[in-house]
Formats: C-alpha cells, sequence, structure tokens
C-alpha cells in the first residue's frame, strides 16, 4: 500500500513506522546486518502488542486480502493460539511450552503478508538499542543473537521518541474511535478476533 493509499485514521501511525523503518535502516546498515529470517527474529518470537491503533491497523490491512488468503491464515492463527496458550476446554493451559518458537501465521515462503501493515515490535527488533524512561536508568537491549552486535561498537538507536509517538497517536485514535481498555494480544489473537 502507498502512503497515498492510507486511511485517513492511520495516517500518522504510517508516518510513524516509515520513519521507524528508515532509522532501523540506517543502524542496521552500520552494524552491516541483514535479517535473514533465522528463529531469533520477530516472526518465530512470542510477542503480544499493546495498542488499538496497532490492532485496527492490522485489521484493515488483512481485510483487504483475498477471502481464500484470510481463510487460510485464520486457520493457521487458530493453530498458533491452541499450541501456545492451549485449547479453551483445558482453561488456557499450554500443550506445549509457551516460550517454543513458532513461526507467525501471516508468514508464507519466509515473507509477511502485511509486510506493511506489521506492529512496532516487529519493525524495531532485532537491532541493540537504548530506552528512556523518565527516573529510570537507561535500558539498554543487547538485540538479536544472529546479529553477533557484541563485535560491533555501540550505534546509538534510541527507541524513546518512537514511543512517545507512539503513545500520542495511541491517545488520539482512542479519543476518536471511542475505545478503551487494555489491549494483550498475539498477532494470531488479532487476527481470530474477526472471525471468519
Amino acid at each position: 500500500m502507498t502512503p497515498d493509499a492510507t486511511p485517513d485514521r492511520f495516517q500518522d501511525l504510517a508516518a510513524l513506522f516509515s520513519d521507524m523503518d528508515r532509522t532501523w535502516d540506517r543502524v542496521a546498515s552500520e552494524y552491516g546486518f541483514q535479517c535473514r529470517g533465522c528463529e531469533d527474529n520477530c516472526c518465530f518470537s512470542l510477542f503480544f502488542h499493546h495498542t488499538h491503533v496497532e490492532r485496527a491497523y492490522l485489521i484493515s490491512g488483512f481485510s483487504e486480502l483475498p477471502r481464500a488468503d484470510r481463510a487460510e491464515i485464520l486457520a493457521k492463527a487458530e493453530d498458533y493460539c491452541t499450541r501456545t496458550f492451549g485449547p479453551e476446554d483445558t482453561a488456557g493451559a499450554a500443550l506445549e511450552p509457551a516460550s517454543r518458537k513458532r513461526p507467525c501465521p501471516l508468514l508464507l515462503d519466509g515473507r509477511c503478508r502485511l509486510y506493511v501493515y506489521r506492529p512496532m515490535i516487529c519493525r524495531m527488533h532485532g537491532l541493540p538499542h537504548e530506552l528512556h524512561k523518565p527516573g529510570m536508568p537507561v535500558i539498554k537491549g543487547p538485540g538479536c543473537d544472529a546479529g553477533r552486535f557484541g563485535e560491533h561498537a555501540y550505534v546509538p538507536f534510541d527507541r524513546t521518541p518512537f514511543y512517545r509517538r507512539m503513545a500520542g497517536i495511541e491517545m488520539a485514535y482512542r479519543d476518536a474511535a471511542g475505545v478503551s481498555g487494555k489491549v494483550k494480544e498475539t498477532i494470531a489473537q488479532i487476527l481470530l478476533s474477526t472471525g471468519r
């Protein structure tokens, strides 16, 4: 999807995502790092997503896929949730360890079918970074194992401005959409909420 085709309610989010992608690409380039789809990447990690606006953006992209593709993805999402959290009739008891890495239901041949719509954590994962929270020590993340970043000098990558912008976009979206409450869902759970 081109920026011009982005629905008005998602323009600010799309602009933020574009800025994130440019920054990630610049920092990765300075390390000489390319994500090659190893099992340490975001597509195989258990991530929860926490904003209503990202949830709605992902669903809007999903709704544009052909019906057969949506049905295939929902079947994968159902399997993902059952294997990660267990069937409903076992009161959420996991059939397999929750830490086990599983492919995101949006993956097809190693590529994300909703790449343009992917949430923030999918965009930011992998690189060493820092986060500044008021009144707290700086939080530093080492980056993924595949990057072997310990062999390189740290390239500054402060996620804080992106999180601040996301908080403002989320607040504006909640007001405009009349939604409230917390979000803590995987991509699979978000997709399953759309029904079949």
